[in-house]
Formats: C-alpha cells, sequence, structure tokens
C-alpha cells in the first residue's frame, strides 16, 4: 500500500523547521525553505503551537486535472507525481488547490509541492509528521 505524509503530532511541534529544510535541500535542491513541499506556520506565538500545510494526497487531485500538459500526474494512493519537464509553469495547478499546497515558485516559476517522499520526516526531531498507509484508492 503506498504512504503519505501526515502531520500526527503537531502539538509537540516546537517550529524548528527542520522538515522543511530537509524536504528544501534533498528534495528541492535549495537551501531556501520557500522551496519546500511541507510548510510549518506559526498560529500565532508560541503558546498557540504550529500547523503544517502540504498535500493532503487528494483522490483524484484537483491539481493534477487542472494541469494542461500532465506535468501532475495522479499518484496511485493520493497525491500527485510531478514531471518538470512538461511543466508550462502556468500555476494551473496552485489555483486548483484546495488546501493552497502548491506553491508557485517565483525565482524558477516552478511549482513545489509535497511528494509523499517521505524524506521530511526524518529530520523532525519530536516525531510530529510520519508516513502512513494511504486508504484512498485511484
Amino acid at each position: 500500500m503506498p504512504k503519505i505524509l501526515r502531520a500526527v503530532a503537531m502539538e509537540r511541534c516546537i517550529g524548528c523547521y527542520s522538515c522543511m529544510l530537509g524536504c528544501a535541500r534533498q528534495v528541492h535542491d535549495s537551501l531556501s525553505m520557500i522551496r519546500s513541499g511541507i510548510q510549518v506556520r506559526s498560529l500565532g506565538g508560541l503558546t498557540a503551537g504550529f500547523e503544517a500545510r502540504y498535500c493532503l494526497a487528494c483522490s483524484p487531485a484537483p491539481c493534477a486535472e487542472a494541469c494542461p500538459t500532465q506535468a501532475f500526474e495522479q499518484r496511485p494512493g493520493g497525491g500527485i507525481r510531478y514531471k518538470e519537464a512538461r511543466c508550462l509553469r502556468c500555476g494551473r495547478c496552485a489555483q486548483a488547490c484546495p488546501v493552497d499546497a502548491v506553491i508557485m515558485d517565483r525565482e524558477t516559476g516552478r511549482p513545489v509541492v509535497c511528494l509523499h517522499c517521505g524524506r521530511c520526516v526524518a529530520f523532525c526531531p519530536h516525531d510530529c509528521i510520519a508516513m502512513v498507509d494511504s486508504h484512498h484508492h485511484v
């Protein structure tokens, strides 16, 4: 069964952004947290906690349905696969995402989205995020 990313214990998140840096560096070959498929945000200060924004593995994926060139393809179990060579950088994927999880990189024009690869999980020191079995069927 395919695995998908889930924020399983955000109450333990301290806002260290290690997951974002791990994703940006290992998946998107960048040192900028803006180029991370997972975005951690404060809910209003340290006492309010943090939330994680990432692809929720929709099935069917509205971003894939909106892509005119199939640069975003439906992934078995939910979510998408991204094929950069097919991407027109039109932004339709970002417009179609119901949770604003697709970010258009201002420098490159490319979409940045969680690919459910799980590389960010190892960087979280408090096990706030995890890869879990997908219960979706394509």
